[in-house]
């Protein structure tokens, strides 16, 4: 997906358009719920000691969709609590 996202970003710059990887950590859902099995597990490797919530991730997306990210294209976003630090 990363070079992917590059390439896009390549080809698609010159429109106007930008292209980012959004990759997201834990994340609070039905399927993956914040108390389920496997949290006890994930919860302390992440830096912030918590799972995200569907607005975390939906924030960074707003973000690389507004104006502000204008000059960000072919990027990775790792939104993961630090789980990766």
């Amino acid at each position: 997906m990363s070079g992917l996202t590059r390439a896009l970003a390549r080809e698609l710059g010159p429109r106007g358009i930008t292209v980012n990887n959004v990759l997201p950590g834990p994340v609070d859902t039905d399927l993956n719920p914040a108390d389920g099995e496997f949290a006890d597990v994930v919860t302390p490797r992440t830096a912030l000691g918590y799972y995200a919530t569907p607005d975390d991730i939906a924030a960074t997306v707003a973000f690389l969709a507004s104006p502000a990210a204008r000059y960000v294209t072919g990027s990775d976003w790792t939104v993961d609590g630090g789980l990766t630090a």
